[in-house]
């Protein structure tokens, strides 16, 4: 369903929308309700061209003459029986007001009026697609009321009678069924086409009322084209029943199609004229004198006879002020083009024969637009002249007049021209600093994410010193030389691979322990212990883990750690190799002391659930070390045996207690 507000606003012209809006006022202001009905309401559903409006009021009609007046319009006609009010607004906007009713038909033709409200009267109309109303009235605007489903009818292209006997009690239906044929192109409904031949065949058409008569011949004129339906009506014998004088023959036919061009080129150059009149003078070019006055006699609106009658007085009006001296600049000409009675502009343009006045037709419609290919579009963008001001389009129409005046010739004269539609610059983008309370809102998150980095290291060295022998102890991390009883679970699983592998480097683990422990104090003292990094993973051979270590001294030499004492008074070690390099100045250090590498991976596993982490002091980092780092500690002091954590318990029994 389509929006009709939106309707209302766009495929209305502003005239049209100015004589609704002048009606809502004179309504609201003598306490009626008002109402869009008729053909604007089913041209505006089906998108034709909206050329007359009807408008229906509860109340008396009549009461809106003076109102109307006021606001400009002119009184073209009136009708006391059925309380309807014919006027013409400016830009030549037709508009009927008829008060809402019920008809009751006695006998064929003769109605008799009942008022009621908008319901019952779209109940009485001829056809549903005509039965359709838009609400005009505060807090109901732009509603649709559509009580015998026109709107669907429009879809189908149909036209359905409203009430089954139509025909026979309203006979002009009949000749409107034929004009609305014509002009739409649309077909009876299968029952309502066997209404209107059975109507037809009983000569309904005889019955037909005076007023509906002078109003049906009167609509022809106002036809967009005439013609064509003249010639519909006379193929259907209904012009014998109008007007017997009036017939095709009757018409000029090749004048009529200048008249149609004419109206087209001065539509697309913006003159909106209304060729009613004019048509209708070319339709009876040909008829009698005599029969020409009695044809007027019979039209419904005594003021659209007069307006037909002045078509000649308005033309040379037009020309008149056209040929004058100071509209002789191209832009003063074509101002009055534009604002100027548009009926007369299209009669004059179809009617005269001076060359002079031809020739500024010529540049109207022919010459001038091609101007407007000039319009500086791009400078204006720059400008910040957008469709988006207000001004805009008043902006282009001065630009253009300019153009057709020989104006603006570079760059230089529109800029200057411009300038002073051009809106100021809009100011700088504000950059808005983040406040104290989000700053310390991230600095929260990264001390979260540095403490649990420390936390993970740190639960790996406490575990570790729990499985060796569960006391806790301070660290020196001055040498990464790894505890006994951090190695202590590694021996497992060692002794799981033969007990004599570990004998044999027994002796050597010892004696080299020592030389460690001497280097770690040397470190120590010198200051220059190096951050340890994560361990290199285990041999897949063997199941071990080395670390390497930064040496106190120059070359490569490969430390081994004393481990804390078994059951028998075997020790086993785990060989590190460490690397020296010179050392570095001292400096804060830059990255926390990485722990030492774990060997049992279950035995850490279980450790790192069951207890919290120390933070470890950071170590220098070494710039120029081309092994990874480890950290220098103080060897272990040997503990007694510790109990055996879970993990650990679900492994076999060791073959050096069962030597034991």
């Amino acid at each position: 369903m389509p929006d009709y507000i939106y309707l209302l606003e766009n495929r209305l012209s502003a005239d049209q929308q100015n004589a609704l809006r002048h009606l809502r006022d004179a309504a609201r202001e003598t306490g009626m309700l008002v109402f869009l009905t008729g053909d604007a309401v089913r041209d505006l559903t089906s998108g034709h061209a909206v050329r007359d409006l009807e408008v229906a009021v509860q109340g008396n009609a009549l009461k809106l003459k003076k109102l109307a007046e006021k606001a400009g319009a002119k009184t073209w006609g009136e009708d006391d029986l059925s309380h309807s009010l014919y006027l013409c607004f400016p830009g030549t906007v037709r508009v009927d007001v008829v008060s809402t009713h019920r008809r009751e038909y006695p006998k064929p033709g003769k109605p008799v009026f009942h008022w009621e409200s908008i319901q019952e009267d779209l109940r009485r109309r001829d056809f549903t697609v005509n039965a359709m109303a838009i609400s005009l009235n505060e807090g109901s605007f732009g509603l649709l009321m559509d009580p015998l489903n026109g709107a669907a009818d429009i879809e189908s292209r149909s036209l359905r009678l409203v009430s089954n006997y139509g025909f026979l009690e309203d006979p002009a239906l009949l000749i409107r069924a034929t004009r609305y044929i014509a002009r739409l192109g649309w077909e009876l409904d299968p029952r309502t086409q066997q209404r209107y031949e059975n109507a037809k065949a009983e000569n309904v058409i005889e019955y037909l009322p005076a007023k509906d008569r002078s109003q049906e011949l009167e609509q022809i004129g106002h036809e967009d084209d005439g013609l064509k339906v003249l010639q519909a009506l006379e193929a259907e014998g209904w012009m014998k029943v109008l007007f017997p004088a009036w017939t095709q023959a009757k018409a000029d036919e090749e004048r009529l199609k200048v008249l149609h061009d004419r109206r087209v080129e001065l539509q697309v150059n913006g003159v909106q004229p209304d060729m009613s009149a004019a048509q209708m003078q070319l339709l009876t070019a040909k008829l009698g004198p005599k029969d020409l006055a009695a044809l007027k006699k019979l039209m419904l609106r005594p003021g659209f006879v007069e307006e037909w009658n002045s078509l000649d007085a308005l033309a040379a009006g037009f020309a008149k002020v056209l040929m004058n001296k100071a509209n002789a600049t191209p832009s003063m000409s074509y101002k009055l083009f534009t604002t100027y009675d548009p009926e007369a502009v299209l009669w004059l343009g179809f009617t005269t024969k001076d060359k002079a006045i031809r020739e500024r037709y010529e540049l109207f419609l022919k010459t001038w637009p091609e101007a407007r290919q000039r319009i500086p579009h791009a400078l204006m963008q720059e400008m910040r002249i957008t469709p988006e001001l207000p001004t805009y389009k008043d902006i282009v129409h001065q630009v253009f007049l300019q153009l057709i005046d020989g104006g603006l010739n570079t760059p230089e004269e529109a800029r200057a021209f411009l300038e002073p539609h051009s809106p100021p610059a809009p100011p700088p983008q504000v950059t808005i600093k983040r406040t104290r309370a989000k700053r310390s809102a991230e600095a929260k998150v990264k001390e979260r994410s540095f403490d649990e980095e420390e936390s993970e290291e740190g639960l790996e060295e406490e575990d570790l010193d729990d499985i060796g022998g569960g006391e806790e102890e301070d660290l020196d991390l001055g040498l990464g030389i790894p505890k006994g009883d951090e190695l202590e679970g590694e021996l497992g699983e060692e002794e799981e691979e033969g007990e004599e592998e570990a004998e044999e480097e027994e002796e050597e683990a010892v004696a080299q322990g020592k030389r460690g422990s001497k280097a770690a104090k040397a470190a120590k003292g010198s200051g220059t212990a190096k951050p340890e990094k994560a361990a290199a993973p285990a041999d897949k051979k063997h199941g071990k883990a080395p670390a390497k270590a930064a040496p106190a001294a120059k070359g490569k030499t490969e430390v081994k750690a004393p481990v804390a004492s078994k059951p028998g008074g075997k020790h086993e070690t785990k060989p590190e190799k460490a690397k020296a390099a010179p050392h570095p100045p001292a400096k804060k250090a830059a990255h926390p002391v990485k722990p030492a590498p774990k060997s049992a991976k279950a035995v850490v596993k279980h450790a790192a659930k069951a207890h919290p982490k120390p933070h470890a002091k950071p170590a220098h980092n070494h710039a120029h070390a081309k092994a990874k780092p480890a950290a220098h500690a103080k060897p272990a002091k040997s503990h007694a045996p510790a109990k055996a954590s879970k993990p650990a318990a679900k492994k076999p029994a060791h073959k050096a207690g069962k030597k034991r």
